[in-house]
């Protein structure tokens, strides 16, 4: 950032929990320097799911990825087979307007974390990438 040409309006970081026990730090650490953090808890795939159901369970990110599996299955997504690395991820979860469907979700599971003394560790599953999702969603539809 700092060696930069040009300067950025609005700079994101994106990660999950996973096994990390600075989860929390890292989250304060990028917004004490202004960027917008869009984490999940535990996992990624938690955000992957949303677009498909909604819940509330604290899952291990390894059963996470079995109900994706499922979906993708069922669905006759990607190969179907849930894949980490999908280029086309966007619109594979984006049939069915699955895209604002998570964002709903999230939104719900969202609506009673504090993030002024809630810690992201404890909320889970949980995840804020809806909001980077949104900011996005504003270039895609020009």
């Amino acid at each position: 950032m700092k060696d930069a040409k040009v300067i950025y309006q609005n700079v994101w970081v994106v990660f999950d929990r996973d096994d990390f026990e600075d989860f929390d730090q890292a989250v304060k650490a990028g917004m004490d320097k202004g960027y917008k953090v869009a984490w999940s808890n535990e996992s990624f795939e938690y955000w992957i799911y949303l677009h498909f159901h909604y819940s509330d369970s604290a899952l291990h990110r390894d059963e996470w990825n079995k109900k994706l599996d499922e979906i993708f299955n069922k669905y006759h997504l990607g190969t179907g087979k849930y894949e980490k690395n999908y280029e086309d991820i966007y619109q594979l979860v984006n049939m069915y307007d699955g895209v604002a469907t998570a964002i709903r979700h999230a939104k719900r599971r969202m609506a009673l974390f504090d993030a002024e003394i809630g810690k992201p560790s404890r909320y889970n599953p949980g995840t804020t990438v809806y909001q980077l999702v949104e900011e996005l969603r504003k270039y895609l539809d020009e």
